[in-house]
């Protein structure tokens, strides 16, 4: 059988003179070449990918895996097994356990169901695989990274190598300082718990030939959920607490940021949270109905009608910061603001009955990733207002601690203050937070003298990470 592509290259050609006359040979050969050398490649691609479980079982992958799992930490799963208890029964299996997944006839264990509350009210589902699983959907996902990340939209975000939230934030605001006044906020209701395995499996399959591993990925998403001793089948939904389903979420969604970007528009996606960008309200609104039809008909999933919504800029929020201004400010969303108050105060609640030391190295560890999270903030005097608060609070764990007037006095007196004035301010009856603000209380716990006993200074830890964000 002939081929039609040297005809092609001749007929689209003029007849050489000369030098020339060598032109046409070349370029067919240098095409030939080409299209050697990329059905090379894609059949070195499909070998591979029809023996991945055998990269996945590697003892390299399964060391590196478990590293990762242990320094994740993480409850135990249905078979109450812990991480410390893991590796004693692990060794006798794995042989086992190995085999079954080369042969394909693994059969994961259901994962713990656990319930945490929402801020609207509702509850988000997850599933706490045992430990076994979690390793062994690692050791997968160590596997499949490599293949499907480097093909996902430089607008994905969301749990992948080398990326974060900073990021998405980051490109937020290049949107709207690029003219991008209005946008599409959609929200996909209780996306991880009705994702289609059909329509994810199909897409999974178009890079990974491995039956063993489509088998074993199906498998996972059908292993169902244990409830209170009680087994409940899932038919539907990737379940939010193993290692693989971010991944998997990311392989759904992946087609819709194609599209996307076929439209030429720009957005910004992390997991299943994003954001559309248009420069008028009315695309906006056209925006709204395509992407809607699209998510609804071709990817199965349902859109929150109730929190989507075509909007301004300006006010926006996402992953927990706001915009504000044709600049697109970024500061701390309200409701985010609330939540670090509640929790400072139960952190220091004067009646919890913990020590000062445990109360404040809890409180270390919140105040550095909180202010970690929101370093992008470019206001220095937001953290300076918010370490005032965070100090007056302490003092009044302090004089409620010190507990009776001798107390008091005494150790007033103890932290530099003179007897005269120690006396009155020891002797006073009033609340704890009314004597936390007075001057002799916070002359003798300064600010010094309260960063020696353990405090962080959420301004010191925004100096720090600021430039290099």
């Amino acid at each position: 059988m002939t081929s039609n592509r040297p005809q092609h290259i001749e007929a689209s050609s003029t007849v050489p003179t000369g030098s020339d006359k060598e032109k046409p040979r070349a370029r067919r050969n240098l095409s030939a070449d080409q299209s050697n050398l990329a059905a090379m490649k894609k059949t070195a691609l499909s070998k591979s990918s029809e023996f991945l479980m055998e990269h996945i079982v590697d003892t390299q992958n399964v060391e590196k895996a478990w590293r990762k799992v242990k320094a994740n930490k993480g409850a135990p799963g249905p078979d109450g097994i812990t991480l410390a208890e893991f590796p004693q029964s692990f060794r006798a299996q794995w042989p086992t356990i190995r085999q079954q997944l080369l042969d394909g006839t693994y059969i994961p264990q259901p994962a713990r169901r656990k319930s945490i509350p929402k801020s609207d009210g509702s509850e988000r589902k997850l599933g706490i695989p045992s430990v076994l699983e979690r390793l062994i959907q690692q050791c997968i996902l160590q596997v499949l990274t490599p293949i499907f990340d480097p093909y996902f939209s430089e607008s994905s975000f969301g749990f992948r190598p080398k990326r974060s939230a900073h990021g998405a934030i980051k490109q937020v605001q290049t949107h709207i300082r690029s003219g991008f006044r209005h946008c599409v906020d959609m929200d996909l209701s209780k996306f991880f718990d009705r994702v289609q395995h059909d329509v994810l499996l199909a897409r999974v399959a178009r890079k990974v030939k491995d039956k063993r591993l489509l088998r074993l990925i199906g498998d996972y998403l059908r292993a169902g959920v244990m409830v209170a001793q009680q087994w409940e089948p899932s038919h539907e939904g990737t379940m939010q607490g193993g290692p693989l389903s971010p991944l998997l979420a990311n392989i759904l969604l992946d087609d819709f940021d194609k599209e996307l970007e076929r439209r030429g528009l720009h957005f910004v996606r992390y997991a299943d949270d994003f954001l559309v960008f248009t420069k008028t309200e009315k695309s906006s609104l056209r925006v709204f109905a395509s992407v809607e039809r699209y998510l609804t008909r071709k990817l199965k999933l349902v859109v929150n009608q109730a929190k989507s919504c075509v909007r301004s800029t300006n006010g926006l929020e996402f992953l927990g910061y706001q915009f504000t201004g044709y600049g697109g400010q970024r500061r701390v969303s309200q409701k985010n603001l609330d939540k670090f108050r509640q929790r400072v105060r139960e952190l220091t609640r004067r009646n919890n009955g913990i020590s000062m030391t445990a109360r404040l190295k809890a409180l270390g560890y919140y105040l550095r990733g909180w202010t970690g999270y929101f370093c992008l903030v470019p206001i220095k005097s937001f953290f300076v207002a918010l370490d005032k608060w965070v100090r007056r609070r302490l003092r009044a764990c302090y004089w409620k601690q010190w507990r009776k007037p001798s107390a008091r006095i005494r150790n007033l007196i103890q932290l530099g203050l003179a007897r005269n004035e120690a006396v009155p301010f020891g002797s006073c009856s009033r609340g704890a937070w009314f004597m936390s603000r007075c001057e002799s209380v916070q002359s003798t716990l300064n600010n010094s003298r309260l960063q020696t006993t353990g405090l962080v200074s959420l301004s010191d830890i925004w100096s720090k990470l600021a430039p290099k964000r």
